[in-house]
């Protein structure tokens, strides 16, 4: 194994065993709900907006390594988006989950959640690695009900 798939697991283990920005958000405005039947991951996102900027967001949920960890590095980068910025970073981490090798435009701003580039590979984990993120979606265009990964 390289160093740097080394590096990736351990930053995903990482947020895996230690989430950031976990618990319930008193004050939430927006709130959403996931599931991804294949996994059984769930996830319940509160944000709250001041305007259209993401002053505050958190999740509660339990799933596999990918989805929690996913959901933990989302909610580190997306305090103080507006929500457009927030919905092009949906769209860029879709892309590198799903897209063909190599470094598409944009994902330098992803920061560590490139570390998930490698999902491509299983398509069946891209539904971990992107649960948080339509549930984000969900949340900011407040679709009501539970969404689901199928």
């Amino acid at each position: 194994m390289s160093g740097l798939n080394e590096l990736y697991q351990e930053v995903i283990l990482d947020h895996y065993k230690n989430p950031r920005n976990y618990g319930k958000l008193e004050g939430a405005n927006k709130t959403a709900e996931g599931f991804n039947p294949l996994c059984g991951d769930q996830v319940t996102l509160y944000v709250r907006l001041q305007g259209d900027v993401i002053q505050d967001i958190r999740f509660e949920g339990s799933g596999c390594a990918i989805s929690k960890a996913c959901a933990s590095m989302m909610t580190t980068i997306l305090k103080g988006k507006t929500e457009a910025e927030a919905k092009a970073l949906f769209q860029r981490f879709h892309h590198l989950v799903t897209g063909k090798e190599g470094e598409p435009a944009g994902t330098a701003e992803l920061g560590k959640l490139k570390v998930f580039s490698g999902v491509r590979e299983f398509p069946v984990r891209v539904k971990c690695a992107t649960l948080a993120w339509h549930t984000l979606r969900a949340a900011l265009e407040e679709k009501g009900g539970a969404i689901s990964t199928e």
